[in-house]
């Protein structure tokens, strides 16, 4: 599976975002996914994740009821929706694919076999 993440850019505070991540493979759709930020100086963490059907998500607390994870399987895409963004969201967004066709999803970013080159989220105050 490759993927590659896309739809970051520069945003006022209050504004939304939608970051997609196109996958090849053929197995994409038997893959759970997940989006993961890294913010200068800090260490990579977990925002979202969705299972291979699409049927159950999660959440980092500190997007909760803000960002929505989704995926199309026609398409090979997965979205992360961001609104209500805030200046701490700013980051490097990237996306990620477990590497066991059929597996749950996960929080850690260890269990992710796959992952897209980033794309640059920034929310000004």
């Amino acid at each position: 599976v490759q993927l590659q993440a896309f739809g970051g850019g520069l945003v006022q505070a209050g504004g939304s975002l939608r970051l997609s991540c196109a996958a090849s493979g053929r197995t994409f759709s038997r893959h759970a996914m997940g989006w993961f930020r890294q913010a200068p100086g800090k260490e990579r963490e977990f925002v979202a994740a969705l299972s291979w059907s699409g049927g159950s998500t999660a959440y980092a607390n500190s997007v909760k009821g803000r960002f929505t994870i989704s995926r199309d399987n026609a398409k090979n895409t997965v979205y992360l929706q961001m609104n209500s963004l805030k200046p701490e969201d700013t980051a490097v967004y990237y996306c990620a694919a477990r590497g066991n066709s059929g597996s749950g999803y996960s929080l850690v970013a260890a269990s992710y076999n796959y992952w897209g080159q980033g794309t640059l989220v920034t929310v000004s105050s």
